[in-house]
Order: structure tokens, then sequence, then C-alpha cells
């Protein structure tokens, strides 16, 4: 059967009776000590406030949160690979590390096993992982309001140069060069499938995107030209709407985004994002379904690449779009993402 992650209530009284439904489907990040537990941890509970709930290990690390000592989350995965332990201890060591194949040799280790080993255990590379957690490091204190300085410091990284080199991956500029002024400005927001960034300007959202999307600085470069102006960093009055109905959309709250939007695309891709909006919260379509509706039943494939030039998030709704025999199609975001995020709008 699919897992329905729970929400938030569920999950705490899970953790406060030491229900053993949810192991290796959910676990427990704190925040007051930088930990992540099994929810049978037999150590004392932490307030609710005080608790962040992630589906995967791999999701706990990325966020900070490091294995308990008590309930030994990870110890299947170090018992059967040793390595692994080693190099989690020294990404938590030096997280704004830019990590390379060059280290891993350096340790005595070679890359393509320690690739496998962590695909297999956490679905993503060692240095994936490494990349995820710096970047949100970094894209975290810069959205706060640091200043790049500030920001490479608090972060922990070891010169203003790698912490450029950093940013400059997800947003492709340096903190240096982001202009005060900026009509677009980029903002980072919080969820319970992961870190989004936002671009808006005074008046609309431009762009809503998971954080550890591939694609997003290639989007971001792309979205500047179409738009013909700079990008900075900030919350305004969009960002902050967006924040609002985001909380309200995963409390299962919202029916529809309000929030006004641009959409930089060519005629058709308008249509076919107009389309997904159209598809009612808490049902599906597929690409040919969609295609014959626009009266173009032999477009199904134009229809999917439209789909995947979306680059607002969940507020335009490709997660909607399934294949033919109900499979769940690809997704940007992560097929576990979109699983989720048909999950909250089921009725």
């Amino acid at each position: 059967m699919l897992f329905v992650f729970p929400d938030h209530p569920t999950l705490y009284a899970a953790l406060l009776a030491r229900c053993p439904d949810y192991e290796g489907r959910a676990y427990v990040g704190v925040t007051s000590t930088g930990i992540f537990c099994r929810l049978t941890c037999g150590a004392r509970k932490p307030k609710p406030e005080n608790c962040q709930f992630f589906e995967t290990a791999a999701d706990c690390i990325v966020a900070g949160f490091h294995g308990c000592r008590r309930c030994r989350p990870l110890a299947r995965m170090e018992q059967a690979e040793p390595s692994i332990s080693i190099l989690l201890a020294a990404l938590e060591a030096l997280p704004a590390r830019r990590w390379s194949e060059a280290d891993l040799i350096g340790m005595g280790f070679d890359p393509s096993a320690v690739r496998r080993r962590f695909r297999r255990y956490f679905g993503t590379t060692f240095l994936g992982l490494a990349r995820r957690r710096r970047l949100q490091m970094g894209l975290g204190e810069v959205s706060a309001g640091a200043q790049g300085i500030e920001a490479q410091s608090s972060a922990g990284f070891a010169s203003p140069s790698a912490f450029r080199i950093a940013f400059a991956q997800l947003l492709g500029v340096s903190p240096g060069c982001l202009p005060e002024n900026a009509p677009l400005k980029a903002d980072c927001l919080n969820t319970p499938l992961g870190q989004m960034l936002a671009v808006a300007d005074a008046s609309a959202l431009h762009l809503l995107e998971f954080v550890d999307r591939r694609a997003l600085p290639n989007e971001l470069a792309r979205l500047q030209l179409q738009a013909g102006c700079a990008l900075g960093i900030g919350r305004g009055a969009v960002s902050a709407q967006l924040k609002a109905e985001l909380a309200q959309y995963f409390n299962k709250t919202l029916p529809r985004f309000e929030v006004p939007v641009i959409q930089h695309g060519t005629a058709f891709e308008r249509t076919v994002w107009a389309a997904l909006c159209d598809i009612p919260m808490g049902q599906t379509n597929s690409y040919g379904a969609i295609a014959a509706g626009l009266g173009k039943p032999a477009a199904a494939r134009a229809v999917a690449r439209a789909s995947g030039a979306n680059v607002l998030a969940i507020v335009v709704p490709c997660h909607r779009v399934i294949s033919a025999d109900g499979a769940l199609a690809g997704y940007s975001g992560g097929l576990w993402r979109k699983r989720r995020l048909l999950e909250i709008e089921a009725p």
C-alpha cells in the first residue's frame, strides 16, 4: 500500500508512544539539540514546537541534524558500510567544505564505491548530500538578511570565495554582485517538503522551485533575461502572501492559490499551464487528456514538455499530471514529493 506521510500531530503522538509503525519511514529532528531520532527512541521527549519530521535520514542530514547516539537511526547502514559513519562524521565536522572526489581519495576511499553506497542508503551521493547541506546553509543565511561576509562566517565557510562559489551554484551570482534595489527578489521559504526558492517583484510571483532542483540555476538565469532585470535578495508583500498561502496549503486549508503570478513562456506553454491550474485539487489528469482537451490530441509530448518547463511549483500544479495508466510520471522535484503533494490534496 502507498505510505501516506502523516501530519505533525500524528507523528508527534507516535513519538510520545514510541510507536514502531513508522520505523524507517519517519524521523524526528529536534531543533533544541540538533539531533534526529527514530520515533521509537527512548530519550526524553522534546516539546512539539521543537520537532521537525522527515521522511528520510538524508533529509535530516541536509537540514543539519546528526544521528542520535541512543537510538542510532543510522546504525544499520553504518554497520553494513563503515565508510558511511566516517564520511558523515567528516561532513558534520566540516559542513561548509566543498567536498570533492579528491577528498574521498585522500581519505582512502574509492569515489565510485562511495557513490554506490550512498545511493543505496540515501538515494543520493555523498557529494550530492554535502552540496545540498552547504547550499541550504548559505541560502538560509542570506535570505535571513545577512550580508555576504556575515553569512559566510555564520555558515562556517572557510573563505569568502568559498561562499561565493557555493551561492553561485544556486543563483548563478555571488552575494557581492546582488544589487540592493533589484526589481526581482529571491526569498527562501521552508516547507514540510524541503526548502523552496521564490522569486517575485513588487506585484507578482515569477518563480517557485525546490532548492535542490538541478535546473534551478539555469532557470534563474533565464528568468533574469526574460524579465529584463536583475535578481536580488529580500521578501516583499508577494513573497509574504505566498508564504502564508503555502502554510495554509500544507495544513489542507487552502482551496486555491490566489498569489498573483507572471508566467514567462510561449503561448502554447501558457495555455498548458492554464490547463494545469484547471485540474481541481484532489484530482489528476494525463498529458494525453490535457492535449485532447486543448484540441490537439497528438500533442501529448508537447504538453509534457510544457509541463516540465513550469517554474511555479505547487502554485501551477504540474504534480497533478500522471501517466495514462495511473502511475506517477516524472516530476523534477522528485517522485516522493509528487506523491506527497497528491496525498496532501486528497479529499
